[in-house]
């Protein structure tokens, strides 16, 4: 699996990708979550899409479409309320559920609040407040007959001077917990953030539903038997946690960008929920450069979104991009956040300012003659420095290819053949390919395409690949 820096640049040959040239495998699996019925017997599926109650199959008025759309977009922030409550994120999302069953009872007939998500947020707190009380009392009564009541007593709230007081970012740490595998972190953070359902998370990575469903269940319940505080770490703890946090954004981000496997390049959906999942991040730690530094690279990524297909939805090179294409409003804001990142940062820049560099580089070029190859060849050798990895090697292969000539990259990427973590990588032959072609070894570089192909698992990129076998002639 890529990790943060496990981009592949691939100048005029592979796939676009998050450092702004050949996208990495992000190798995720997603698992998603199941909810059984909740503190007031709310029906549930195992998506944790709740059904609705009045068994309605038409909309005229458009309430049931505004009440969906507001929860959706509150969702996140109302699971983020109650779990400071319950402490529990899978009982919190429970009574967001059934504070949406509240509204679709009641919005219809009373019509749609004027604030609909401080309604939602309030309706969802007290069914909290009053699960807690019942847990109280529960615990009372068990300590009156001489019984332990320490495994029902709510835990109280940390008093620490550090403490980040924010709601939604406790949710964000708590999804993203080391405890939990790489695939449960990115699919509950798809849930609870992104608030997709677990159709959308299964359709999305190609999984089936039962195996998203479990995962998310199995994860909420180690979250729950573990007794993991829900809460931002203190110290030096949290540099630990905020890595995999940032990770997990990243690597949601990528498999939307270069979509791992299936019929469909991009997956723009996932794209724009890491996105606006970095933004709030970086809104809620403005003090962190390595927030702003994701959030800089994926704002330069997605600014070239609309030129990396063609008609068909096929792949277009960056090479073949127009540049008129790109989006430069979220270029903009990649520079600004990119500012942010170097004004916060006071050491050595880390890997997401250094990823954010090199996209700006590719961002800033008017064609794709004017790229500033050597910046990103010298960005490259600091990132290998940061965070070794053959992936990141093979980045700086292909820079040095630009920079300074397909005879000075060869040797980097054959050097590069024997590494056990790049044996089945498709990559690593589409970039010797590529070298190979431009070198006039066609029968060599056809061969490598060829193997590029066979080891891909998207269709789109396959057919790339073959199509640029069959050019080598």
């Amino acid at each position: 699996m890529a990790g943060p820096s496990g981009t592949t640049a691939g100048p005029s040959g592979t796939t676009a990708g998050p450092s702004g040239t050949v996208a990495g495998p992000s190798g995720i699996t997603a698992a998603s979550r199941g909810i059984a019925a909740g503190p007031s017997a709310t029906t549930a599926d195992p998506s944790g899409a709740t059904a609705d109650p009045s068994g309605a199959t038409a909309d005229p008025s458009g309430t049931h479409t505004a009440i969906e759309t507001v929860f959706r977009i509150e969702s996140p922030r109302i699971v983020a309320g109650v779990a400071r409550v319950v402490r529990d994120v899978g009982i919190a999302e429970e009574l967001a559920q059934d504070a949406l069953v509240a509204a679709l009872e009641r919005w219809p007939r009373d019509g749609v609040p004027d604030n609909p998500g401080a309604w939602l947020m309030a309706t969802a707190r007290n069914r909290a407040v009053d699960l807690v009380r019942r847990r109280e009392n529960y615990a009372r009564k068990l300590a009156e007959i001489g019984r332990d009541p320490s495994a029902v007593a709510p835990p109280e709230e940390p008093a620490d001077p550090d403490d980040i007081d924010d709601d939604l970012l406790r949710l964000v740490f708590t999804a993203c917990h080391p405890v939990l595998s790489t695939e449960a972190r990115t699919a509950l953070t798809l849930r609870l953030l992104g608030g997709l359902t677990t159709a959308e998370i299964a359709r999305a990575f190609l999984v089936p539903e039962p195996t998203v469903a479990q995962r998310i269940v199995r994860a909420k319940r180690t979250l729950a038997t573990r007794n993991i505080a829900f809460e931002v770490p203190y110290g030096p703890d949290r540099e630990a946690r905020l890595g995999s946090v940032l990770d997990v954004i990243y690597l949601v981000f990528n498999e939307g960008y270069a979509a791992t496997a299936g019929d469909d390049w991009l997956r723009p959906s996932l794209c724009e929920d890491a996105l606006r999942l970095a933004r709030v991040l970086s809104a809620l730690m403005p003090k962190e450069p390595e927030v702003h530094g994701l959030t800089a690279l994926l704002e330069f990524q997605a600014s070239r979104t609309a030129a990396r297909t063609g008609p068909s939805g096929e792949p277009v090179l960056l090479k073949d991009q127009n540049p008129a294409r790109w989006n430069r409003m979220l270029i903009a804001r990649g520079v600004a956040a990119l500012g942010r990142a170097e004004a916060t940062s006071s050491g050595a820049p880390g890997p997401y300012l250094l990823q954010a560099a090199i996209a700006a580089c590719h961002a800033h070029a008017h064609t794709y003659e004017e790229t500033d190859w050597p910046r990103i060849a010298t960005l490259y050798g600091l990132l290998a420095t940061r965070t070794p990895s053959p992936v990141v090697e093979l980045n700086r292969a292909v820079a040095v290819s630009m920079a300074e000539g397909p005879e000075a990259a060869l040797p980097l990427v054959d050097a590069l053949r024997g590494d056990p973590a790049l044996r089945d990588y498709h990559l690593l032959p589409s970039v010797r390919g590529d070298v190979l072609a431009r070198l006039g070894r066609t029968a060599e570089a056809r061969a490598e395409f060829e193997r590029a192909a066979s080891l891909t698992r998207n269709e789109r990129e396959r057919d790339l690949l073959l199509r640029r076998a069959a050019e080598q002639s």
